[in-house]
């Protein structure tokens, strides 16, 4: 969307500000592992101050997905076995999962929505990691993968009529949902997820990110290309779904950038098998304690 009307700027911005707020510890969380002289120690104060939070981290470590031989009692102890931006990433997913609501008037799979939101968010770190020439942080492009389609939960919860709507017609014509939202809504979710990531006071950067994954995507900008190429992947490979089962063919200028297409870039990433564990594991355990 390049242009609003006044009326549904007011109508889309009514709606984010519906949002509950990001949890103020994995804010802080952020600005201590973004500080490249921090020191685990403040980590493990934040974290340990949110006894949510340190319940959910102990949680999944203690799952039979890590398979510890001995139990993690402690944050610290997390820290000693995962490292820094593990533990950091487990915090922001598990923040992301108790802003989901757990039902919606859209009909919107939020479990499922949650699946593609994980994988998307692992993949887009894996792809930086591969691909990346030192202009993007993978952990940077981990959350742009994980908060993505945010503006889809807005959608669901506080437009759901149009939201749901825009899915059928989706689904309907077989065209991408961003192109059915748009015909409905006015906007779609990248717009919204711009905004609410902006009231949730994350950087810009992310913000931008959000804004322009269905847009024209520069070669150039890794967080942004790694961003849209592992949107696809999840697609492509049924890890999750996020309403928009249109898988969408590199351009040009980004298979030039990865070295080919979504399936030469799939043998190149190598096994994805662990991603989808390890999204299924968070998922699973989130709906546990959110139960």
């Amino acid at each position: 969307m390049t242009e609003t009307s006044a009326n549904l700027t007011d109508k889309l911005s009514a709606a984010v500000e519906k949002m509950p707020a990001f949890p103020k510890s994995v804010q802080r969380v952020l600005e201590i592992a973004r500080d490249i002289n921090c020191q685990p120690k403040e980590l493990v104060v934040v974290i340990e101050k949110d006894p949510v939070m340190t319940m959910k981290l102990l949680r999944i470590i203690n799952s039979a997905y890590y398979n510890f031989p001995k139990q993690i009692t402690t944050v610290n102890q997390a820290l000693v076995y995962l490292g820094l931006n593990t533990v950091k990433n487990m915090a922001l997913s598990f923040a992301a999962m108790g802003v989901l609501p757990q039902q919606n008037a859209a009909g919107f799979d939020m479990q499922r929505y949650l699946m593609h939101s994980l994988t998307t968010a692992s993949l887009a770190r894996l792809m930086c990691q591969k691909f990346g020439n030192g202009d993007a942080d993978p952990n940077d492009c981990y959350l742009a993968g994980l908060l993505h389609d945010f503006g889809k939960v807005v959608f669901a919860q506080f437009m759901p009529a149009e939201f749901r709507e825009a899915l059928d017609v989706s689904q309907e014509q077989a065209i991408s949902l961003h192109e059915a939202e748009r015909q409905i809504i006015g906007a779609d979710h990248s717009v919204v997820g711009a905004m609410l990531v902006g009231k949730w006071q994350f950087p810009k950067l992310l913000a931008d990110a959000i804004r322009q994954h269905h847009g024209d995507i520069p070669p150039e900008n890794t967080m942004l290309g790694s961003l849209f190429v592992a949107d696809q992947i999840s697609k492509k490979l049924s890890m999750g779904h996020s309403g928009n089962l249109v898988v969408e063919e590199l351009p040009p200028n980004l298979a030039d950038r990865f070295g080919g297409g979504l399936d030469d870039i799939i043998a190149r990433l190598g096994d994805l098998s662990k991603i989808a564990e390890e999204a299924q594991s968070f998922a699973r355990i989130g709906k546990e304690i959110l139960a």
